[in-house]
């Protein structure tokens, strides 16, 4: 049997949505429940798979499934495509299984050609509307199917409303719009050489292919990558009959959210625009007018859309984001999906649902993007510094938080001045979803138009960015980089400050403060502490970022790197005359020196996570990072050691290595200078002692890391000398402390010989980010400079630095938990590289079974709730 490519949206329902996307099952699911949807079918994600697999063909088993459905859809309306007395026009939208907001393509008005218009323009007798609709679909046919620019058409329609001296696109006549569409497919010919097509079929046929075409478009690819959506999935699409929101004052289109997308409030929050189609909403090329005008311009539609706004809720039990159409007073549903939201609404929405007897606990913390509670750990403006400012101007709250930095311009000039390390703000008329590499390096967006479901608030807040929306009051010059705001000037370059709570904007720099975790934040954290089988831990250095760890839920330290603590005040002078030493005596002389400040640190640490376990990993990079490069400090370095700079610069010329990242670093230092190690040992015990001294009561068992063991025998060697110093250090304070010795698992071959290392080692700890390298065996600090060929080329879709490669690098870990617990069943495991942090590699490391991952400080509540859900997604399988 031929495989089923369409379906009307009377065969599908909301399961469907892997087939049908998640715009075709909804329309389905709305049509089940006998909402007013225009009808139409749904060209399956599967059949946009195959195209790719045909070469970017629509198969001709597809393309005749494409042709019998268009004459269902003719039944079921009515009406025809091309019909001399009733023309079918549609819309032709993309859907993917996830949300990708303004990522994909769109075109309306699909099946006018000149004699079509020309009926429709009789029938109505509202000439205007029909020829509004074919400049627009020329127009957007032309943009999204033949990739001719946009601009060349808004030139020509800026030039006519010039010339007839009207500011708004409204204020143009029948007789303007039909001679702008004769322009219009003029400047099409001159562009693609041949004519504007007139077949309905042949229109559709071509725009299912630039929508199948617009899933592997650069802003979708990048979405894709930021939002952990596989490429193999596809996108359906939808062709559905036009309903009309241009036909004059009685008709109208509109966005709408049953709660508030920015605070999560319950109210009925959206805009509309009359005599509009939906595109003018969301490009913010008119201001929309707030839903609750529609109760004083259409009375009845409002209180249906009300009625239908709460039967989706209830049906849903999620906050829903609609789009719909008025046509003369007629009310049509073209969409409804769960909204997208910003991480404060998410938490409310969430924990309001549980209240009202919606949903459980667990489908709260299920229902949170983990990625997006980032945004509630940056700063905020500082409350006392705000209330001393006076904003100069005040727009549209769109996405919250704080942004302060450099005006640009440009998305480009946005991600060149962040990529060299300053904090911009992007400021612009509008963004379009080619921005969003730009609108991703900003600490902040801006714009001149648009409204709250405009493209640059709908991403800012997907993308947990701060976004200040339809700031009218600006007078930009973008050619010339620069706009007037309050009487003032300003140029690239120059700082502002915008709140994105509060839509107030300021001049220069406002000082910001760090997030708290309190209230429905706070709620949210003890369901998923309470659903979470695995324990979150911190990577810190320093008892400041341990003590933000523990207030941010972590559970002890993971990863402690010693090594940054040779840098503190005076101690690198005495790690450079280590280095510089020739015998173990002077070596263990200068080593004494730091002793009692690496002690003092661990003390720190100890007292920060207040007898939650603490794992210190020992000295891991190459030696000559430590050494001085600056002219002055050699010569410091060559005196202190009572050298000349000739020999102090060879022992420096010595320690280069040609592959550092391979080289002489991790446990090699410990079997060249057991008495680096001793020293380290000495201070991880003595520090232990004098804290569980004080606090008796503390459960302070040490547990010691030794990193880049490939070999069973490297880890005896070392743990041997490690052992006997630790127990010399015991016995002589005459305590009874425990402690463990592990290792971190970051080479391939330790993986795969875990059962013999397990026999010395009492706990692994995956260092992903450098088993990570050493598997693909590239090096992450040169990777940038090919892995966009390699997106682009479709060979990784994303970082393996960012998201743990589970083919790959996860079967070394599978194995070596596996391997580990056959020899030493009591082996706890961990994971301490930057994966730690990223949800879909917590989902994995619950699924392998280890007992903790470990992150920087700010992201210990992404993995709390990360490991919440990915207990729950596992029980409920």
């Amino acid at each position: 049997m031929a495989n089923k490519w369409v379906y009307l949206f009377t065969e599908g329902n909301a399961s469907m949505r892997e087939l049908l996307g998640g715009k075709g099952a909804n329309l389905a699911e709305m049509t089940n429940l006998g909402l007013p949807v225009p009808q139409g079918f749904t060209i399956t994600t599967e059949a946009c798979t195959q195209y790719y697999e045909d070469g970017r063909m629509i198969n001709d088993e597809i393309m005749g499934q494409i042709m019998e459905y268009i004459g269902k859809m003719e039944e079921i309306t009515g009406k025809k495509f091309g019909d001399k007395e009733n023309p079918l026009l549609v819309s032709v939208r993309s859907g993917a299984r996830a949300s990708m907001p303004g990522m994909m393509d769109t075109i309306l008005n699909l099946g006018l050609n000149e004699d079509v218009v020309e009926v429709l323009s009789k029938k109505s007798g509202n000439p205007r509307w029909a020829w509004d609709c074919y400049r627009r679909f020329i127009q957007m046919f032309s943009d999204v199917v033949m990739e001719v620019g946009k601009k060349y058409f808004e030139e020509l329609i800026d030039k006519m409303k010039a010339e007839k001296g009207v500011t708004q696109d409204v204020d143009l006549t029948a007789d303007d719009l039909k001679e702008l569409a004769r322009q219009f497919k003029e400047e099409y010919k001159g562009k693609i050489g041949s004519d504007f097509p007139n077949d309905p079929k042949e229109q559709l046929m071509e725009a299912i292919k630039a929508v199948f075409r617009s899933w592997d478009n650069p802003r979708a690819n990048v979405y894709r990558r930021d939002n952990d959506i596989p490429y193999s999935w596809g996108t359906a699409v939808n062709v559905q009959m036009m309903a009309f929101g241009n036909m004059g004052e009685t008709s109208g289109t509109g966005v709408a959210f049953t709660r508030n997308p920015a605070t999560g409030d319950k109210k009925l929050m959206g805009e509309f625009l009359m005599n509009a189609q939906g595109e003018d909403v969301v490009a913010g090329v008119r201001t929309p007018q707030p839903i609750a005008q529609l109760h004083e311009t259409m009375p009845e539609v409002y209180d249906q859309f009300v009625k239908i706004c709460d039967t989706l809720e209830d049906h849903y039990r999620d906050m829903q984001d609609m789009e719909f159409t008025i046509e003369d007073k007629k009310l049509y549903m073209l969409q409804t999906r769960n909204g997208k939201r910003t991480a404060k609404a998410a938490l409310k929405i969430a924990c309001d649902l549980v209240d009202e007897g919606m949903i459980t606990e667990e489908k709260a913390v299920s229902m949170i993007d983990p990625r997006n509670l980032d945004s509630l750990l940056h700063p905020q403006f500082d409350a006392d510094a705000v209330k001393k400012a006076a904003p100069i101007a005040k727009a549209l709250a769109a996405a919250p938080g704080a942004a302060c930095g450099k005006i640009v311009f440009t998305a480009d000039d946005a991600k060149e001045w962040a990529a060299r390390g300053e904090k911009v703000v992007l400021v612009r008329l509008e963004t379009s979803p080619e921005d969003i590499e730009g609108m991703k390096a900003s600490q902040g967006i801006l714009t001149v138009r648009g409204g709250m479901t405009s493209h640059a608030a709908v991403v800012a807040r997907g993308m947990g960015a701060c976004c200040v929306s339809g700031c009218s009051a600006i007078i930009m010059d973008e050619a010339n980089k620069k706009f007037t705001l309050a009487g003032k000037e300003y140029h690239e370059g120059d700082i502002i400050s915008f709140d994105g709570t509060t839509g107030n904007i300021y001049d220069g720099a406002i000082p910001t403060v760090d997030a708290v975790i309190a209230g429905e934040f706070e709620r949210i954290m003890g369901w998923a502490d309470k659903y979470r089988t695995m324990k979150v831990r911190t990577n810190a250095d320093t008892p400041a970022d341990a003590k933000k760890a523990r207030e941010l839920g972590a559970e002890g330290i993971g990863l402690c790197r010693t090594e940054h603590m040779f840098f503190e005040g005076d101690r690198i002078d005495a790690f450079r005359e280590m280095i510089c030493s020739e015998t173990v005596e002077e070596r263990e002389a200068a080593l004494d020196k730091i002793l009692p400040e690496q002690q003092g640190d661990f003390e720190k640490l100890y007292e920060a996570l207040e007898g939650c376990p603490v794992t210190i990993r020992f000295l891991d990079p190459p030696l000559h990072e430590f050494v001085p490069t600056d002219e002055e400090d050699i010569k410091k370095l060559a005196e202190s050691q009572g050298k000349s700079v000739e020999q102090i610069k060879a022992i420096i010329n010595g320690l280069h290595e040609f592959n550092p990242m391979m080289g002489h670093r991790g446990c090699r230092l410990a079997v060249t200078y057991p008495e680096i190690a001793k020293m380290q040992t000495k201070a991880v015990i003595r520090a232990a002692i004098n804290v569980k001294k004080a606090h008796p009561d503390w459960n302070i068992e040490p547990e010691i890391m030794i990193p880049l063991i490939g070999d069973i025998k490297e880890l005896k060697y070392v743990k041997k000398f490690v052992v006997e110093t630790a127990d010399a250090e015991i016995a002589a304070a005459g305590s009874d402390m425990k402690y463990e010795v592990g290792t971190m698992i970051e080479i391939p071959r330790a993986a795969l010989t875990a059962d013999e290392i397990a026999k010395e080692a009492e706990f692994f700890c995956f260092g992903t980010n450098d088993l990570t390298q050493m598997t693909f065996g590239f090096s992450r600090d040169d990777a940038g400079k090919f892995l966009d060929a390699y997106y682009d080329a479709k060979i990784f879709e994303n970082d393996p630095f960012a998201k743990l490669d589970q083919t790959g690098v996860g079967k070394l870990m599978e194995m070596a938990v596996e391997l580990g617990k056959k020899t030493r069943p009591s082996l706890h495991c961990g994971i301490c590289g930057e994966h730690g942090g990223d949800p879909s590699s917590v989902e994995y490391c619950n699924k392998l079974g280890l007992d903790y991952v470990s992150c920087s400080p700010f992201r210990v509540p992404i993995a709390r709730l990360a490991a919440a859900q990915a207990a729950i997604s596992q029980k409920n399988a």
